[in-house]
């Protein structure tokens, strides 16, 4: 019988949310959505043994978001099967995998598999087309199987180190605004920390440097065009050209990526 399946997410640009959708699609019955991006108190929720949750969330830093991992902890299980997934932009996934599949067990799920997946880099022009539909498909036939396990099996091996590597805070590059802007108070509105005023510009230190804001602004208004920043992304973009493949984690060790 399929399971009802709830996936939970923190997702600033979509990547997260993309490949969580593809996997929800095979695992079984989607049964709720819940959008952690912009939900600095969520609801809790408990799980029973029948159903499965996929968690979700990029890396940065080499750790899940530090907002993201509070945010996570409304969720708590019965021996309720899980499977835990990181995006991230090309570089490496560090310990953030881990300390996401950590988190979940520590609330009660049990991790049937968990997943490193490859999306557009936030900064620099960097594997801008994915999740690709090659990747969507990978996605898809990892969490049917990862969503297929029962029984007394072997714990899935995880790759990353305890204690974590210091991570998950954010980045330092605060998006500037153009003339263009309109007020329209979007970016307010949608930014997963609450960091930008109501004027629209001014822009706290609590900023991850997600860059939602820029990539959602309806007018084009938010930008980073300034010289270091061009400079950044233009030597990280060359550093991070060879594309990476995504890794699958079940039955009991790590997976090849063509699982």
């Amino acid at each position: 019988m399929k399971k009802n399946v709830t996936i939970a997410f923190f997702s600033p640009t979509g990547n997260t949310k993309k490949s969580l959708e593809a996997m929800a699609e095979a695992a079984g019955i989607l049964k709720e959505t819940i959008d952690l991006t912009v939900c600095p108190d969520p609801k809790p929720h408990r799980f029973g043994p029948d159903d499965l949750v996929i968690f979700g969330a990029p890396v940065y830093g080499g750790r899940i978001p530090a907002v993201a991992r509070e945010r996570f902890l409304a969720f708590t299980g019965d021996h309720t099967p899980c499977i835990a997934v990181v995006t991230y932009g090309n570089r490496d996934f560090d310990d953030a995998l881990l300390e996401l599949a950590d988190l979940a067990k520590g609330q009660g799920f049990t991790v049937n598999g968990a997943a490193a997946l490859v999306g557009r880099h936030t900064y620099g022009e960097i594997q801008t087309s994915r999740p690709d539909e090659n990747d969507l498909a990978q996605d898809r036939d990892f969490a049917a199987k990862a969503a297929s396990r029962t029984g007394d099996l072997p714990e899935v091996q995880i790759p990353g180190n305890r204690p974590y590597k210091d991570g998950g805070h954010g980045g330092k590059f605060r998006p500037l605004t153009s003339e263009a802007c309109v007020k329209c108070g979007l970016c307010v509105k949608n930014c997963p920390v609450q960091a930008i005023d109501k004027d629209c510009r001014t822009i706290s230190d609590a900023c991850l440097s997600c860059f939602r804001c820029i990539r959602n602004c309806p007018a084009h208004a938010k930008n980073m065009d300034t010289e270091d920043y061009r400079a950044f992304a233009s030597a990280f973009t060359e550093r991070l050209k060879n594309r990476r493949e995504n890794q699958y984690f079940c039955n009991g060790s790590a997976v090849r990526q063509d699982i």
